[in-house]
């Protein structure tokens, strides 16, 4: 019997997974509804007073994502005053959904990693994960790779999909 030999191993072929940027910390999302008149209308004095008896301790140390499920027109100010309220408690503060706060966790990360290790070598932007990672990590982090990598795909070894290949100089 002829032996197996792991030809993806064997490769120069570089896996940038991005689960292992993932920030590991709580996320919470924060829907400031529950705050105004009927869920739609917001009375300033009414939220104010709501703001002033909520327990923003619970948040402490966790992502927050803060939004409206209502179609409620909401002044800029209260979303800002809602994280100024979370401000002494939170680790980070986004508007909008889980998604938009995981989304931004990893613009702060991929923003700072080195890439030069990727210099002219394939790479596999690996998309199968067991964490929620957003589409928009994906495209930035194949954004940061691509005046390094020699050639990305994205998927898994098996059955990748080329994206971009370095073109002949």
């Amino acid at each position: 019997m002829e032996e197996i030999i792991n030809k993806v191993a064997n490769s120069a072929l570089e896996v940038f997974d991005l689960e292992d940027y993932y920030p590991k910390g709580m996320r919470v999302q924060i829907d400031i509804s529950q705050w105004l008149l009927e869920g739609f209308l917001l009375k300033e004095k009414d939220f104010r007073e709501h703001l002033k008896n909520h327990d923003w301790s619970q948040y402490q140390d966790q992502y927050v994502a803060v939004h409206c499920s209502t179609d409620a027109i909401i002044p800029a100010w209260a979303l800002i005053l809602v994280s100024v309220h979370l401000a002494p408690f939170a680790k980070k503060v986004v508007n909008g959904t889980i998604e938009d706060l995981d989304a931004s966790l990893y613009e702060e990360i991929l923003s700072k990693i080195d890439y030069s290790a990727y210099q002219g070598k394939p790479v596999i932007v690996k998309g199968c994960s067991r964490k929620p990672v957003p589409m928009r990590a994906y495209i930035l982090a194949t954004n940061y790779l691509q005046p390094f990598a020699r050639s990305i795909m994205y998927g898994e070894a098996c059955s990748a999909v080329p994206l971009y290949k370095e073109s002949k100089k």
